[in-house]
């Protein structure tokens, strides 16, 4: 990688001018190493990870300053977190590509032939006009600028869509010590940010996985931590835990810049669009131009040889056995004259025949559909899952923040033994349970940033008279002695703080049923410590944890255990950390349905469309959600389960999954709760590769997770959280719900649905001008040894019907009227029977009256 220069490697000199501490080389050179030679590498040249942050004029702790000189002195130095895009192409560019075109080279060579043959007067004949050759050339530079421009404003609106893309894209770094969201652009070399998007060193980690198979191609996650593996590279995933890192190289000068770089430069990512693994879903992708021009170029072939063959027949019995001519040399040109005004009259019928508009109408139909749904809050990432969507017949979704507001407030607590159905005051618990809970001091804001869950037991805090800032300023997150963060397969997250007495205590909070599980002892009445045995917990689920999962609420259990200073607990072992725990309590968290969902839900219903809710929750709460939303009714022999029980209906005696088993479940499954994100996709991939139904089912997901990833890749369509929604989802995803709306859902349904409507109405339209264009030179050709349409009109009729027609009937706005009907189903046709009659009608009438006026 030596050899590779950068763009900003002029900045190198500049370096110490600067009073950095490290040049772009170094860094450059630090980057490419991995683990012990890394750490190596740290202590020779900087002491540590604080003498590089020392170097690079930053501090660990409160990050860079906001003076914009010092950001745009380093944004000169070691580059801008940006890698330029493939150079878009010229017009010109466009307009010789349009220019190659087979039909429209055949066009110009037999117009220029018949240009030339024009000048040329044989003896006792009158010079031909001019006219047909300039005309058609005319009509030629005619087509060629209008397909070029088209394709410029189709290049045009995708790199516009890129930008709005990245635009969106914020970042959380340290700057004066607070943390604030800036673009991703925006981020320097010295930057302390959270673990994405740059290559880094790792200052701080709780139980930090990574995914280095896009780089390193291996598949194992990476354990990283401060003193073992602190290296973070740009375009790797966070699979597991947080962290906050060191920016050390950005843009061109990260690893995958580099990469980029030697690729040159990146392919532009419209590249991509159509090509992204496992999915070529729409009935209309690949582009129409692919798929249905080498069926048309063959029957137009046919029409147009046949054309040209009845043509010169006809041409040399009318002359040489009728009126009995015989062939003189020096009229060779103007017989050749007449056979290249066949040969038009072919290229012609060849041309009207290929439905050439057809790409252009998807084009300019997804571009607008893309361009409007914006402003529906979808942000439409691959081109094709937007007409894929009109068509799906099954949605996967989350339940937080996607059918519900995602506003956790806790409306119910057990605690002391006492199950309180509203917010208790301070006074009704006992003092020893509240010396748990940190004292209140004014100025705590209950405002909700963060994890949902983790706002709703503050709030619960402040509502208790208690303040958690001193004690956040007490124990920073660097300050933590051990973080077990929160994953699906635990259902739970740690924390470990080191008390005075250099003892330790564990805190924990999760999945109520999970971790009473792993609870011995519970506080009671007085604050004191009792025995907590599996009757106690059996009654609790039932007399408490049962009741508030019925009324909709998620239930989360508050934990903690003191652990001994000597010998200090081997955290590695999670099993035998993570028992003999005491329960201070189990609140119930309510997270409002959103207004809009369940009519939102009645309209998919009504479009054929079945939903289905995928969660973490219990199955008690989720079916209150269920019902709530309308997903089921009340009475509904329609199937609940938990994740577990979906497991183990799905296998064999050898634990194998089986498609039949699957497809026994699926058909009447609504609501999967206690779900794993390995649950999600075996569901979606059941669904998708079942045969159980007649037509392949075309399935949404809605995902959110690092976890969700594999579901959203595997789904016809994946939509991914914009506000909640981790890169790794968004990046796995089609679309991403910038609000994340159930409802915004349905609209992309209908816009799915109008892109293939459009699309439609237009290939009713051009085959119908096709077929009658056609026919009529055919015949006219034949009958009269002329086409009563001459070359130029058809070509400008062409022109005119691909463009224009394009425009108006590609960019009709849908109505609700498009989500009464059923989806159309995969297998389904793109020219219906309906469609089929009204062309061969429309076709017959319009010969019917061409004919009259032709030959009556």
């Amino acid at each position: 990688m030596g050899d590779v220069k950068s763009p900003v490697d002029s900045g190198v000199e500049v370096n110490h001018a600067g009073d950095f501490g490290a040049t772009l080389d170094d860094l450059r050179e630090l980057m490419e190493l991995r683990g012990p030679e890394a750490l190596q590498k740290i202590q020779e040249m900087y002491t540590d990870t604080e003498g590089l942050c020392h170097r690079l004029k930053t501090s660990p702790t409160d990050g860079l300053s906001d003076n914009m000189t010092d950001l745009e002195k380093r944004t000169t130095v070691f580059g801008q977190n940006f890698i330029p895009p493939k150079k878009a192409k010229t017009f010109l560019q466009l307009v010789w590509e349009a220019l190659q075109d087979v039909t429209l080279i055949i066009l110009e060579i037999a117009a220029i032939i018949s240009l030339g043959l024009s000048f040329y007067q044989a003896p006792g004949e009158e010079a031909e006009s001019c006219g047909d050759g300039a005309a058609i050339l005319l009509s030629v530079v005619c087509v060629v600028l209008v397909t070029a421009f088209n394709d410029w404003s189709k290049e045009k609106q995708f790199r516009g869509l890129q930008s709005r893309i990245e635009q969106e894209q914020r970042f959380a770094v340290v700057r004066n010590g607070t943390v604030i969201q800036i673009p991703v652009a925006d981020m320097v070399v010295g930057d302390v940010a959270q673990v994405k998007y740059a290559d880094g060193i790792l200052i701080q980690g709780n139980d930090l996985q990574i995914d280095e198979s896009s780089l390193t191609g291996e598949s194992d996650h990476v354990r990283k931590s401060a003193d073992k593996d602190p290296m973070l590279l740009s375009g790797t995933h966070v699979m597991e835990g947080s962290g906050k890192m060191l920016v050390t190289a950005v843009g061109v000068n990260s690893q995958t810049g580099i990469i980029f770089t030697l690729l040159g430069a990146g392919d532009h990512e419209e590249d991509k669009k159509d090509k992204k693994e496992g999915k070529s879903n729409s009935p209309i992708q690949p582009p129409p131009d692919a798929e249905a021009k080498p069926y048309h170029v063959t029957n137009g072939l046919f029409m147009s040889a046949t054309t040209v063959i009845i043509l010169v027949v006809l041409f040399v019995i009318e002359t040489f056995v009728i009126q009995g001519r015989v062939w003189m040399a020096e009229c060779t040109p103007v017989y050749v004259q007449y056979f290249v005004k066949f040969f038009i009259i072919g290229v012609t019928v060849l041309v009207v025949a290929v439905p050439e508009g057809l790409p252009l109408a998807v084009t300019i139909s997804l571009a607008y559909s893309v361009k409007k749904m914006m402003k529906d809050n979808n942000l439409v990432r691959h081109l094709d899952a937007c007409e894929t969507m009109g068509n799906a017949t099954a949605i996967c979704s989350d339940k937080t923040g996607t059918l519900t507001t995602n506003r956790m407030t806790a409306v119910q607590v057990f605690i002391c033994d006492h199950h309180f159905l509203t917010i208790p005051e301070p006074q009704q618990i006992h003092a020893k349970v509240l010396e748990l809970i940190p004292p209140d001091q004014e100025g705590g804001l209950p405002k909700q940033v963060g994890n949902k869950t983790e706002c709703a037991l503050l709030g619960l805090v402040l509502s208790l008279k208690r303040d958690y800032v001193p004690i956040r300023e007490q124990i920073p997150e660097e300050k933590l002695y051990k973080v077990f963060t929160f994953n699906s397969a635990r259902k739970s997250m740690s924390t470990v703080v080191q008390l005075p007495d250099r003892s330790f205590r564990l805190y924990s909070k999760g999945a109520s049923e999970i971790l009473l599980k792993k609870c011995s002892t519970i506080m009671d009445a007085a604050g004191e410590l009792r025995n907590f045995k599996r009757a106690d917990r059996d009654k609790m689920v039932k007399k408490v944890i049962e009741p508030m999962a019925c009324g909709g609420l998620r239930t989360i259990c508050v934990a903690f255990r003191d652990l001994p200073a000597v010998p200090e607990p081997d955290w590695e072992d999670e099993v035998d950390i993570l028992t003999n725990m005491s329960c201070i309590a189990v609140v119930g968290i309510e997270d409002p349905v959103r207004p809009e969902v369940p009519d939102a839900i009645k309209k998919c219903q009504r479009a054929g469309i079945t939903v289905r809710m995928v969660t973490g929750d219990n199955i008690n709460t989720a079916r209150a959600i269920a019902i709530k939303c309308g997903i089921i009714q009340p009475g509904d022999d329609f199937l609940c389960m938990e994740g577990k029980e979906f497991n183990r209906r799905i296998r064999n005696e050898k634990g194998e999954i089986e498609q039949e088993r699957i497809d026994k479940i699926w058909p009447k499954l609504r609501v999967l709760a206690r779900s794993s994100p390995t649950d999600k996709y075996t569901l979606v991939k059941g669904i998708i590769e079942s045969t159980a139904l007649e037509q392949r089912q075309v399935v949404a997901v809605t995902g959110d997770g690092t976890n969700d990833g594999p579901a959203l890749k595997k789904a016809d369509v994946g939509f991914a959280m914009g506000i909640a929604g981790t890169d790794v989802a968004k990046e796995a995803s089609d679309i991403i719900l910038t609000d994340d709306n159930f409802s915004s859902i349905v609209k992309a349904v209908m816009w799915g649905r109008n892109v293939y409507d459009s699309i439609s109405k237009f290939l009713q339209f051009q085959l119908t001008v096709n077929i009658v264009a056609v026919i009529v030179a055919f015949c006219g050709a034949c009958i009269t040894q002329d086409s009563p349409l001459k070359a130029v009109q058809m070509l400008w009729v062409n022109l005119i019907m691909d463009t224009f027609a394009s425009l108006a009937l590609a960019t009709e706005p849908p109505t609700e009227s498009l989500l009464l009907r059923k989806p159309y189903g995969r297998n389904n046709p793109l020219i219906s029977r309906t469609m089929l009659k009204n062309i061969l009608g429309h076709s017959a009438y319009q010969l019917v009256i061409i004919f009259t006026l032709l030959f009556v």
